[in-house]
């Protein structure tokens, strides 16, 4: 473990938050690691979500849109530029009872620490949880998404349909009454977990129409949604919906295994942070973007926490010298 150099900076995490952090953190020579992830990880994409995004209009700058992956490769090469080094593997363990902090990465976490740091900066994300249906990575983009204030303009005029009968879906449901001609909320019992005054909006908007009991079974069409298969769950049926959009809106999960039993969470998961900050409840660990963001979850405030994250450490390496 002495031959290892303690690094002044890791970051866990490579989307919006923790690229942003890495510039920052480059630019202030404090040389950070940035542990991306690997591709073959569902929990730790490299790049974070917008690598399985399309057309991303609302990111400032770019007035006729970017490509999610083109977005996130100029992230990356504009932190490598001032000297941030990228590493695509995914962090195994992490020890943060006592600095300088351990980081494994791999499968063998029995044995010494792969990396040692001053401090760390978490920004592992969270995934939207899905239905597991066949195609459903391949089609996000293709009329598949799971944020309407990402993707809500591309279906003007067209009925589409909402999974998930939470706050979160009517929320979903009635924004997307600003674009679309119809809105199918499918809701696969005969309630809603939403709050009251959410159904109540929901059951007054003449585009929101209920489909007590649905479950969505398919998606159909080649390139794109052109339409989907749903199931009646009181007599098993079997029905086609003419969409052209799905938004599935039944959760989010952070990824924050990793940090079980050392970092403080909130009870959904989500990674606690100081009022207005991001520090953690560990001295020395910062935590930016949607690993603790349970309410904006956007590309643009994941970007501004991960800026806050990397002048919080750097400003706490100093005092620390």
């Amino acid at each position: 473990m002495a031959e290892s150099p303690v690094r002044d900076v890791i970051i866990i995490g490579s989307g919006p938050a923790g690229l942003t952090a890495a510039i920052y953190t480059a630019r202030a020579s404090l040389e950070p690691l940035v542990l991306e992830g690997e591709p073959s990880s569902t929990s730790d994409q490299p790049g974070g979500q917008l690598m399985l995004t399309t057309d991303v209009e609302n990111y400032p700058g770019f007035p006729e849109g970017v490509m999610g992956p083109e977005l996130m490769m100029n992230f990356k090469a504009q932190a490598e530029r001032f000297g941030a080094e990228v590493q695509t593997v995914k962090a195994s363990k992490v020890d943060l009872s006592e600095r300088p902090f351990k980081v494994w990465v791999g499968r063998d976490t029995d044995g010494e620490p792969t990396y040692l740091a001053k401090s760390i900066i978490v920004s592992t994300g969270a995934q939207s949880l899905m239905l597991g249906l066949d195609r459903e990575v391949e089609l996000i983009g293709h009329g598949l998404s799971t944020c309407a204030t990402c993707d809500g303009f591309f279906f003007r005029d067209q009925e589409i349909a909402v999974v998930g009968g939470g706050d979160s879906a009517l929320e979903e449901a009635m924004f997307l009454s600003r674009f679309a001609s119809k809105i199918y909320l499918l809701v696969r019992r005969d309630e809603l977990r939403a709050s009251q005054i959410m159904q109540d909006r929901a059951m007054a908007n003449d585009k929101i129409e209920i489909m007590w009991n649905t479950s969505l079974v398919e998606y159909v069409g080649d390139t794109k949604i052109e339409k989907v298969k749903i199931k009646n769950n009181l007599d098993e049926s079997i029905s086609d919906l003419d969409v052209t959009g799905v938004f599935i809106a039944i959760g989010h999960k952070p990824s924050t295994s990793l940090f079980e039993g050392q970092l403080d969470m909130k009870e959904n998961g989500y990674l606690k942070t100081q009022p207005g900050r991001t520090a953690t409840n560990i001295e020395g660990v910062f935590a930016s973007g949607d690993v603790q963001d349970d309410y904006y979850r956007q590309a643009i405030t994941a970007a501004g926490s991960g800026c806050q994250a990397a002048l919080e450490a750097e400003r706490w390496l100093e005092e620390q010298e």
